[in-house]
């Protein structure tokens, strides 16, 4: 990966809907250049999917929590990640260092979802307990970013 490759990730994070031309402007290569390049991207793995972004108020998800995972003493992280996964509130789910074995992020409608989805998420095999903080302001999420020839976030 070069730093044409970089611009045109950066370029895609910022419009997924940019349309090949658009971005061979922005990054000064050909319609059919980009094209490959996006390609290749893609089948590479680099570029993995494309998504709409959603404001979770405007479909009636106006709760937000992140919840700590603290495992029991005999807890499969795998198996326990699993299950995570077949919770439709759960967002997103990291593995994480330290007292708690993941972070989620579930999105529901009211805090009287969230007390069920607490009681559903208590109840996988290998969670001992859980320590939950309910968002109250989003000042920014989901943002682009792309790392340059140096390494430094961009």
């Amino acid at each position: 990966m070069d730093a044409l490759d970089r611009q045109i990730i950066a370029a895609l994070r910022a419009n997924g809907r940019a349309t090949y031309a658009d971005l061979g402007r922005q990054v000064g290569l050909s319609a059919s250049a980009v094209h490959e390049r996006v390609g290749k991207l893609e089948s590479s793995g680099v570029i993995v999917g494309y998504h709409a972004v959603v404001d979770p108020s405007a479909v009636g998800l106006g709760v937000t929590a992140l919840i700590g995972i603290h495992p029991t003493d005999i807890a499969d992280d795998n198996e326990v990640a699993v299950a995570l996964g077949e919770l439709h509130e759960v967002e997103s789910c990291y593995r994480v260092a330290g007292d708690e074995s993941f972070v989620v992020k579930v999105r529901v409608a009211t805090v009287d979802d969230l007390e069920r989805s607490l009681g559903r998420l208590r109840r996988i095999p290998g969670v001992a307990r859980t320590r939950t903080t309910v968002v109250l302001s989003t000042r920014f999420e989901g943002r682009p970013n792309t790392v340059d020839e140096e390494g430094d976030v961009t």
